[in-house]
């Protein structure tokens, strides 16, 4: 292997031997390291991280009916999982009711259907929603998702300013990297910020954003751009919150993040690091933040489904807890360990339970969370975390100077660069420049699995659809016809915030579909 080979995925040079920065220097560790709980927040945000408190173990978790996910949440619940991660299906996920054409063969696939404030209900049956954390990985549909649970806990008697948890809400990274956007992205940008407004005045222990570099990652992004990529996201909706007169220490401390976790092992832990550290900035340079929580990184891990491979799937056991170590000694403040047998089908209760121990593992057995920032003074580690500030804010540089993220979007600039990155990576698996056990070395004549698969049954979407027709039958037709119509109308004022209007909406009875059907028919959908 030549000395050019040694590189991060980044393309960051490996040294070596690493003697500089010399960290015993006083004033190194005042501008770039600091204290734990202290700007810039490099070494964490917590003064005693995890001695004093764990990470949140928040496995994402979704599949088939409300009713067969509420069994798996009750039953994650038991394993000790100390938070609930929601996925929900394409259909949910894109706004779609259960018997809309463009529904069919996706209800229940890949996340858990929920059309109605009936299936809301069942999917949080017998979990208090007053004690428990609860996250949604939902974005173009994140305001009505957010309306369903809003009006359950009301039910259970929990008022919505004691709602504990997180929505994604991130429709820019959907543009860039994912792809389940519902609006031109000025109409998608509008909802977003909409449910950051209101939700930051009126549920205010509920993180109203997700900035997300994960999917930019597993879109192909390296490190670099998942972090320029995800701030500069980041400052395209702060400055519109600004636009609206809000302060950003009013709602920045609700501000959450969301990165993945390959497999480079140094480069992760330094990536997490330089994370805090470049936020810190943006947040009292760019936008001139006073209180000390608005420009803290609170963030959230999942390690990465596309690090692992349907060939010898039990090495993802250990690819997972490598990733998950990075994570915690990168200071994530919660975490999803991904399943060995993802890369062939939904995880089974036996491989979530291994994901979760791992977890568990790291947290009881392993010692890393009886020091502060374990890693933070070692030369290689704050060499490489330096080096990955400085290249993502050059990129955030050039964004801005390209007026911003909204504008980069439209250009389609990131979408091209992580395309041109995924490329890259993919040719030096298939050249063998970047080795994968078990795929382009070590490689072993495999015979067919015949383990347990979580297969969704087929009957399900006939089953969901009925569910569909009762709610409609039951509800006050007349009511959600009324709330529709309304919507319509305060969605042609630009300046009026549509939460409001969308919760009484859920509340009349009005299905998800019908809710973005009434938007759609004044926004329009992307590209029409």
């Amino acid at each position: 292997m030549s000395e050019n080979d040694f590189t991060t995925p980044s393309g960051i040079e490996i040294q070596r031997v690493y003697d500089t920065p010399d960290t015993r220097d006083p004033e190194y560790v005042r501008t770039h390291l600091g204290n734990a709980g202290e700007p810039p927040f490099t070494r964490g945000v917590q003064k005693t991280m995890y001695r004093g408190r764990l990470w949140t173990m928040r496995q994402y978790a979704g599949f088939g009916t409300a009713a067969e996910t509420n069994e798996r949440f009750r039953w994650l619940l038991e394993q000790g999982q100390t938070g609930l991660s929601v996925a929900f299906d394409l259909p949910t996920q894109m706004g779609y009711d259960a018997d809309h054409p463009k529904a069919a063969g996706e209800v229940g696939r890949v996340g858990v259907h929920a059309g109605t404030l009936d299936d809301m209900r069942t999917l949080f049956k017998d979990i208090p929603l007053k004690d428990v954390s609860t996250s949604m990985t939902v974005n173009s549909t994140a305001a009505v998702l957010m309306s369903m649970v809003a009006a359950v806990a009301e039910e259970q008697g929990v008022a919505a300013s004691e709602l504990r948890g997180t929505v994604q809400n991130d429709i820019l990274k959907e543009h860039i990297a994912r792809g389940t956007h519902i609006f031109p992205v000025a109409h998608g940008m509008r909802l977003a910020v909409d449910t950051i407004e209101y939700c930051t005045r009126n549920m205010p222990k509920w993180n109203t954003i997700s900035i997300s570099g994960y999917h930019i990652r597993e879109a192909g992004a390296d490190a670099v751009q998942e972090l320029a990529f995800t701030f500069a996201d980041a400052e395209a909706y702060v400055r519109a919150l600004v636009e609206r007169g809000m302060s950003v220490d009013e709602f920045g401390p609700r501000l959450a993040f969301f990165f993945g976790c390959h497999s480079h092992f140094l480069e992760e832990i330094a990536k997490f690091r330089a994370a805090r550290r470049l936020w810190h900035r943006i947040m009292t340079e760019e936008f001139k933040a006073k209180e000390p929580k608005a420009a803290q990184l609170r963030f959230h891990v999942q390690t990465c489904g596309s690090t692992l491979t349907s060939q010898q799937p039990m090495n993802n056991v250990m690819r997972v807890a490598l990733q998950a170590m990075a994570a915690v000694l990168g200071g994530c403040q919660s975490l999803h360990t991904n399943s060995f047998d993802e890369a062939l089908a939904l995880p089974t209760e036996e491989s979530v339970q291994i994901a979760l121990r791992t977890q568990q593992i790291l947290a009881c057995e392993t010692g890393v969370t009886s020091t502060v920032d374990p890693l933070g003074g070692a030369y290689a580690v704050e060499a490489l975390t330096d080096q990955l500030e400085e290249k993502a804010l050059e990129r955030i540089r050039e964004i801005r100077s390209m007026g911003g993220m909204m504008k980069a979007v439209a250009d389609g600039m990131p979408q091209r660069e992580i395309q041109e990155s995924a490329y890259r990576a993919q040719k030096a698996v298939e050249n063998g420049r970047r080795e994968v056990v078990g795929l382009n070395c070590y490689k072993i004549e495999e015979k067919a699995r015949r383990g347990k698969r979580l297969k969704v049954s087929p009957a399900l979407e006939a089953r969901q659809r009925r569910s569909l027709t009762a709610f409609r039958k039951k509800r006050d037709g007349a009511a959600s016809s009324r709330s529709l119509g309304d919507l319509a109308k305060a969605a042609k004022a630009p300046r009026e915030n549509l939460f409001p209007h969308i919760l009484r909406c859920v509340e009349s009875g009005a299905t998800l579909g019908e809710v973005c059907g009434s938007l759609r028919e004044v926004f329009g959908e992307d590209g029409i």
